[in-house]
């Protein structure tokens, strides 16, 4: 299954779970639930889930290094700081509450099926291989990185 590494860029894939979360919830109506204050509770997910993203995307600009997620061979430098002190993928992360959130303002149990089939993907398909990228450019410097700051939270 290599030939889907790094091939799908994640706020694509983040965009298509999106759309079949909201399709699941419009097919199935019968599965939805009622939780008070769910549209407040989803915006400041959205919201957080925003802005980690960003954070993690100025935080590599910051450094001069690469936020293409399918060329993590083009990396310049290896961030350690920031955001990136407190999770190794603030991008991902940040595309997993904004899901969150949308699964949450829909309200529809089937909905949240599709949160860790995100995490599922993104750990196969787009982290464990930009691991091994970093670890072949950084070496033990990464490796120690990697035994500091968790994957994702």
């Amino acid at each position: 299954m290599r030939s889907l590494e790094l091939k799908v860029p994640p706020p694509v894939l983040a965009l298509v779970i999106a759309v079949f979360m909201w399709l699941v919830h419009r097919a199935v109506p019968s599965l939805d639930f009622v939780f008070p204050v769910h549209n407040l509770f989803a915006i400041i997910l959205v919201v957080v889930g925003f802005a980690t993203s960003i954070t993690g995307v100025l935080t590599f600009r910051h450094a001069r290094t690469t936020t293409n997620p399918t060329k993590p061979e083009k990396s310049s430098s290896l961030v350690t700081w920031g955001i990136y002190s407190i999770t190794r993928n603030p991008m991902y992360l940040g595309l997993f509450m904004i899901l969150s959130g949308w699964a949450i303002f829909l309200s529809n149990v089937l909905a949240f099926l599709f949160l860790p089939i995100f995490v599922l993907y993104i750990n196969r398909f787009q982290i464990k291989p930009e691991e091994r990228t970093l670890t072949g450019l950084f070496g033990q410097n990464y490796v120690a990185y990697q035994g500091r700051v968790r994957r994702w939270l």
